[in-house]
């Protein structure tokens, strides 16, 4: 139970001083950029599946990128090294547009069933991929699983990452204890609900059907970045190219973006931009149990 939990929150308990320049909540968009990885981690190789991940990439991003520049949104990209070597102007081109490329595993792996050994050694090298093609170390991770093994913990701080953001216990950032003693590490939590793939995934022999219709997701993300914004609250969303980025999907983010940009005291950032800020009210080291 104690191994990964949650610590302090990493809110200024000041909602005045909480987001630059006196905005009233922070909005974090993220695009989990896997492309054919879960396919490729399962050694599934058909033209099919190929095709169903290649259109993020050959598609999406695109249409995303222009999406986000016309409403002047930074965003942050997690996305597999294996993505990364396949396309070697992908991660470029999302630094070059000014948003944050972060890591999401080398192919998508299943970290959960990884030895710590197996796991520093992906990690380690995805961190390589992506600092030299992006010309920036990345400050993040996210788990491909939204999940930790044994040893993630332990190899998210030898790598020095600033933050994960792959769990669940609150709505706002805060810190990661392992076994009750903190460790520096930010958490800025992901929540299903805020996801676009529990909606709209779909795997005819798994019978995985996509069960809600694309405009009741602009419902429920407008209700939790009112949610957020009441409360002086961070508004996270994680989609992904290959399932957000269809046209009558694409459609649902990009009256989103038009709905936030309504609010003039609305910080729209990149998490590692928001990890750096409430980072301030990580645990002092001297102060450690």
């Amino acid at each position: 139970m104690e191994r990964v939990r949650a610590g302090r929150t990493l809110m200024d308990p000041a909602p005045s001083r909480r987001w630059p320049e006196g905005a009233k909540a922070a909005v974090l968009l993220s695009f989990d950029s896997d492309h054919e990885t879960p396919s490729l981690r399962d050694g599934e190789t058909s033209p099919g599946k190929m095709a169903a991940g290649e259109y993020g990439i050959r598609v999406a991003v695109p249409r995303i990128l222009e999406l986000l520049e016309r409403y002047e949104t930074k965003a942050s990209f997690f996305i597999p090294a294996v993505c990364a070597l396949l396309r070697p102007h992908e991660v470029p081109g999302y630094a070059d547009a000014g948003h944050e490329v972060a890591v999401h595993g080398w192919i998508h792996e299943r970290n959960t069933q990884l030895s710590h050994e197996q796991e520093l050694d992906l990690l380690s090298r995805s961190l390589e991929v992506l600092h030299k093609q992006s010309g920036v170390r990345p400050v993040g991770i996210r788990t491909p699983s939204w999940d930790f093994s044994d040893s993630t913990l332990d190899v998210v701080r030898e790598l020095g990452f600033l933050y994960d953001s792959s769990l669940m216990a609150d709505d706002e950032p805060y810190e990661l204890l392992a076994d009750g003693v903190p460790t520096g590490v930010v958490e800025i939590p992901v929540e299903w609900i805020r996801d676009d793939a529990p909606y709209l995934m779909m795997d005819r022999f798994a019978s995985l059907r996509p069960y809600t219709p694309p405009r009741e997701l602009l419902r429920i993300w407008k209700d939790e970045f009112d949610g957020a914004y009441a409360s002086g609250g961070v508004f996270q969303l994680t989609m992904h190219p290959h399932i957000i980025g269809h046209r009558s999907r694409l459609v649902v983010l990009e009256e989103l973006l038009a709905y936030i940009r309504e609010f003039d005291d609305v910080w729209v950032t990149t998490h590692a931009e928001l990890a750096d800020r409430v980072s301030a009210h990580l645990t002092p080291r001297d102060t450690e149990s």
